[in-house]
């Protein structure tokens, strides 16, 4: 028989089991209900719904290093993984590399036995990475496209975009009676107009060893070959950097955009070169803005002729309906 003091006890124990049960049903919630923005994962891998603290999921995968670095140095001294791969490289910058530096892994210098040693090694490596004609062709390829984008000053995506049109063109069969330096030339152009960077056929050809003709004929082949959807290049794109190596300031970047876009409504950029125009519209912003440069200037910086800034500056202020 259960007396009076042990009953009280059970129905104590018992509102305190369904007082705890209650607020373990409040601190669930629907998972239909949760946001994805308000999902956060902690250093451990849990995930936390942030307004109320519930943990969503546990135990997942770190994938994060064992090691903790706080500041560059550290983070390179203690990975143990190389560069990720890339087009840019004829073996995608997977093959072995022999420091030019005659040290050890203690930084003491190698005698001279060793020495020669590690150059017969380094002209053997060197020789082993191309196994092809084909890969010769990729590995010279690739080299001038780095050594123009280089000068061009583009950025890394640009030489990756370039790598890859080559890499398509070589294995379309494309370079056959073709130069390899007017094919890379022709791909490197064809990144910088696909990633939208404003450079020229004439700047191309500057840093290229081969003729600006040659290049345009080799660039409409690739691009009709493989199929590229190239869009016209936007005269806008050239004019910040038009503007900054002639000094003019930001009204008058705003004008000349501000003249491009009303004369191309109405149709007055069609068949005409873009950098002619960009240049036209740079000239007539300065004299609207009273920071005049002479049509020299301009096509000094644009690498155009006075003549088509006359030209397109003739018909751009007619169209706007500006006095001369």
């Amino acid at each position: 028989m259960t007396g009076p003091t042990r009953q009280r006890e059970q129905n104590t124990e018992r509102t305190r089991w369904q007082g705890e049960s209650e607020a373990e049903s409040e601190d669930t919630i629907d998972p239909e209900e949760i946001d994805q923005e308000d999902l956060v994962r902690t250093g451990d891998g849990e995930i936390i719904h942030e307004p109320t603290g519930i943990v969503v999921e546990e135990e997942q995968i770190d994938r994060g290093p064992e090691w903790r670095a706080f500041n560059h140095t550290e983070r390179q001294s203690k990975s143990r993984v190389g560069a990720p791969t890339t087009k840019t490289m004829h073996d995608k910058g997977l093959t072995t590399t022999i420091d030019w530096k005659d040290k050890d892994a203690y930084g003491r210098s190698l005698s001279s036995e060793k020495r020669s040693q590690m150059h017969r090694l380094r002209k053997w490596q060197e020789r082993i990475r191309t196994k092809d004609a084909g890969e010769r062709n990729l590995q010279f390829a690739l080299s001038e496209v780095d050594r123009m984008a280089s000068a061009l000053g583009v950025p890394r995506a640009v030489r990756e975009v370039a790598s890859v049109i080559y890499r398509r063109a070589l294995n379309e069969d494309l370079i056959r009676g073709r130069s390899i330096e007017g094919v890379s030339t022709a791909a490197l152009y064809t990144a910088c107009r696909k990633e939208g960077i404003p450079r020229s056929l004439e700047e191309i050809a500057e840093v290229s060893r081969v003729e600006r003709k040659e290049i345009g004929r080799t660039y409409r082949y690739i691009s009709q070959e493989l199929a590229l959807e190239m869009r016209p290049v936007d005269p806008k794109k050239y004019v910040p950097r038009f503007s900054s190596e002639l000094d003019l300031s930001r009204e008058v970047q705003t004008k000349a955009d501000e003249i491009i876009e009303e004369t191309a409504e109405q149709g007055l950029l069609s068949g005409k070169s873009p950098t002619g125009y960009a240049a036209a519209a740079i000239y007539a912003a300065s004299l609207l803005c009273n920071e005049k440069k002479t049509q020299r200037e301009v096509a000094d910086v644009a690498q155009v002729t006075e003549v088509t800034i006359r030209n397109r500056y003739q018909e751009q202020i007619e169209a706007m309906g500006i006095p001369r």
